[in-house]
């Protein structure tokens, strides 16, 4: 799968897309896409016996301060395979840092198109008391087995904050792509530079 021509969804950041690396309820097993060869690897076992509380994945087209596209958790009634990709629309956000710094997660439900079982649901309040405990509890304590990582979270922000989160992490994944472009286009421009002297000394 060519992660890279995936869109950031129909209707960015109301309308989104989804590509599922964990399914929900899924075993403590961390997978990650590759995003050059889009190939799902196993990044880690996690050290703690615990289940995902929904369907876990990026969206794509975005980065986040960490460098890696936005985190989203898609809550619905049924696990979605990994590799999947899900149309959803954030409700919702989980404002965290770890060891490396702002880890949001965004969180999310299926469009209403796909299922009308969340038709009501426009903030993360809405949502049960007990899954949104769940959901925090999950990301807070997942890693706490493993040496040297830590979380902390920073409580819940609604679907207008988490959309703004998604709009920057949409420009930065933009200017990532201008910087590479750039690069590129020195690297082309510098080895035309060394061919021509390179052609330059042989005439002589």
């Amino acid at each position: 799968m060519d992660l890279s021509k995936i869109k950031t969804g129909p209707n960015p950041p109301h309308d989104l897309h989804a590509v599922i690396e964990i399914p929900q309820g899924g075993h403590p097993v961390k997978y990650e896409f590759d995003k050059v060869s889009g190939a799902l690897f196993v990044d880690r076992f996690l050290h703690t016996a615990m289940f995902y509380p929904g369907n876990y994945g990026f969206i794509p087209g975005t980065l986040s301060e960490d460098g890696d596209p936005c985190d989203v958790l898609v809550v619905s009634q049924f696990p979605v395979v990994p590799g999947a990709v899900i149309r959803c629309r954030p409700i919702g956000a989980l404002t965290m840092t770890d060891e490396k710094g702002g880890d949001e997660k965004i969180l999310a439900v299926p469009v209403d198109k796909l299922h009308p079982f969340y038709d009501d649901v426009t903030s993360y309040r809405d949502l049960p008391h007990v899954l949104l405990r769940q959901v925090e509890h999950f990301f807070v304590h997942y890693k706490d087995l493993e040496p040297g990582k830590t979380v902390t979270s920073h409580g819940w922000v609604d679907a207008r904050e988490a959309e703004a989160l998604v709009v920057q992490g949409i420009a930065r994944a933009k200017k990532r792509k201008v910087s590479k472009a750039k690069a590129a286009k020195n690297r082309a421009s510098q080895s035309t530079r060394a061919e021509t002297r390179a052609k330059g000394k042989k005439s002589v």
